[in-house]
């Protein structure tokens, strides 16, 4: 069942379309990623959901009801709307305990003014129990670490039993392990309780750990939607490919063999072709640009099975793998290696990916008929 319908959401700052026909709908109890650079227009459609900013064009519904519609001049206040926010700077209340944080919204005007103060009492010390903040109701919300701090905001989202949780990068401000651990966490407790959730982020790992589905937003649009893996192994611009991992470019031109298929040969290694996809328009001697995801190429000795062929320019001990930079042709490409029998610099080694690890895409201000 559809939980939330965006259709159409447009956005003008100045003359200019800080979100421009935005689109998608995310089914009950999911989680969906608004992925993106800064500025690509996820935070505002974010604010325009919860009501924070108003659109110029466009709607939303949550469930059967219209919150928003700019054609019908509906706008529901954001407290109107039964959904809770996690921002990303926590907005945690510093003269509060992590209790009184917590309690606030039951707290308010509507449904939570009818809770007794041992109901809230209740629902406050069960949801911190979820949160594992149990033990931690009566200190002051300053003197909480940031992975605390992030779990009080998500408990005061969640504790009015929201239709809908709305998460604006609630990760950016914890250190790299932090995060890690934070993100397996959030997807337990969503998966728990069941609440539909729209999720805001630039980091793809997250987007990949968390999503049930994914949006990629570029300059104010929508150019892909999928599942993390159709997005991931299926992208379908430059930008997708680029934004979703580590990624190296290696140019190429095109050849057509006599059986009629299209190849690429990578420059200054003739030696190296890769096969194109037959049903797009390429042209014999048509620039290409091969782009090639590092965490899927593996370094190896040049004995064996064909592969890339090129040399070691640069090698980085990781602890757990060893990164390499190797000159294949006139590219440079980054790929991982075991950290026993490392391979030294200047060494001969090839290159092992799967196909599907590398996409072909026509080369900069390369016209197509």
């Amino acid at each position: 069942m559809t939980a939330i319908r965006v259709a159409g959401l447009r956005k003008l700052f100045g003359s200019a379309p800080a979100v421009d026909d935005v689109s998608f709908d995310v089914e009950s109890g999911s989680i969906v990623t608004l992925l993106g650079p800064s500025g690509c227009g996820k935070t505002t459609t974010l604010r325009m959901i919860a009501g924070l900013e108003r659109p110029d064009a466009g709607e939303v519904r949550v469930g059967d009801r219209i919150v928003t519609s700019a054609e019908r001049g509906i706008h529901l206040p954001p407290d109107k709307r039964r959904m809770g926010m996690v921002f990303q700077s926590y907005a945690i209340w510093p003269h509060m305990t992590v209790f009184e944080n917590i309690a606030f919204p039951l707290r308010g005007q509507g449904r939570g003014a009818r809770l007794s103060p041992a109901e809230i009492r209740d629902k406050v010390m069960t949801m911190l129990q979820s949160l594992g903040l149990e033990g931690l109701h009566d200190r002051p919300a300053p003197l909480l670490s940031g992975g605390q701090q992030q779990r009080v905001a998500l408990g005061r989202a969640l504790v009015g039993d929201p239709d809908v949780l709305l998460l604006d990068e609630p990760f950016s401000n914890l250190d790299a392990r932090r995060r890690d651990e934070m993100r397996f966490e959030l997807k337990e407790v969503q998966a728990r309780i069941g609440v539909t959730t729209i999720f805001i982020t630039h980091d793809q790992s997250e987007a990949m750990v968390l999503s049930d589905r994914v949006v990629v937003m570029n300059a104010g649009r929508i150019v892909q939607e999928g599942t993390p893996q159709a997005i991931y192994q299926r992208p379908q611009t430059r930008f997708v490919m680029e934004f979703l991992g580590q990624v190296d470019q290696v140019g190429a031109r095109v050849a057509i063999g006599r059986d009629g298929a299209p190849r690429a040969h990578v420059v200054g290694a003739c030696e190296i072709e890769v096969a194109l996809d037959p049903s797009q328009p390429w042209r014999a001697d048509e620039e290409v640009v091969l782009m090639l995801r590092s965490a899927a190429v593996q370094v190896r000795a040049p004995d064996g099975p064909a592969g890339w062929r090129g040399r070691v320019l640069s090698r980085i001990y990781l602890g757990e793998r060893t990164e390499y930079v190797v000159g294949v042709g006139e590219a440079r490409v980054r790929a991982f290696g075991p950290t026993l029998q490392m391979h030294d610099v200047g060494a001969a080694v090839a290159l092992d990916f799967a196909p599907e690890a590398i996409r072909a895409w026509p080369a900069a201000g390369t016209a197509r008929p």
